[in-house]
């Protein structure tokens, strides 16, 4: 038996360093908690930032908190496209060799070289969960979604273990429209693997049955 799994939809939105927010907001701004997220400890700010890339620009992006140790900004792969910047789908915190952009606040406007990502679909868990999911952290899995006339099976999902977290899978806006049109959505992990599966060498495997 498995268990359901809450499915979030994370709209584009920036993580602040305590430096740059101070470059973009002045040096006397703090940020301003306007909603708990459903992670513990995170939540949405007052405060806003215009992105801009070769293309055009989003304003009024929303910021979350708290700060980190390195400003992200997390688009959907028609955002990148609508701005000019290359999609690069990483998991959050990894943002080396990852395209800049330009970051616009009340106070300033700086460059940062890199850290614009599209975040890899995940599912944040605790370890008890991990257990009953029979999962590990870094695993990736199939997760299979409640139908609502367009059900699909999302590949590649990263498992995120820690006691830190709530029980949540993140999709993209791109993600979320796909199979979406209910306010509560959830899917279930199916296996058709083991945790050692590669869905590309599966798909070229298939892919060779049908050609022989």
């Amino acid at each position: 038996m498995s268990i359901k799994i809450p499915i979030e939809t994370s709209a584009r939105h920036i993580h602040l360093s305590e430096k740059d927010f101070h470059q973009l907001f002045g040096n006397d701004a703090q940020l301003h908690n306007i909603k708990s997220l459903s992670q513990p400890g995170q939540y949405l700010c007052q405060e806003r930032v215009t992105v801009t890339g070769p293309k055009g620009s989003f304003e009024s992006m929303a910021v979350l908190g708290p700060f980190r140790s390195e400003t992200q900004v997390e688009l959907s792969l028609t955002d990148t496209r609508k701005i000019g910047i290359p999609g690069e789908i990483r998991q959050s915190g990894d943002t080396t060799d990852t395209p800049g952009c330009t970051l616009s606040g009340p106070f300033g406007q700086i460059t940062i070289p890199s850290g614009v990502i599209v975040a890899k679909r995940h599912i944040h868990m605790t370890p008890s969960d991990a257990v009953a999911l029979k999962v590990q952290d870094n695993d990736e899995v199939f997760v299979l979604t409640k139908s609502y006339g367009r059900a699909l099976i999302y590949a590649d999902v990263v498992v995120r273990v820690s006691w830190d977290y709530r029980l949540a899978m993140h999709v993209d806006t791109d993600e979320a429209n796909a199979f979406s049109s209910d306010k509560d959505p959830y899917g279930v992990i199916v296996r058709f693997f083991d945790r050692n599966y590669n869905t590309d060498k599966w798909i070229e495997d298939v892919l060779s049955g049908i050609n022989r």
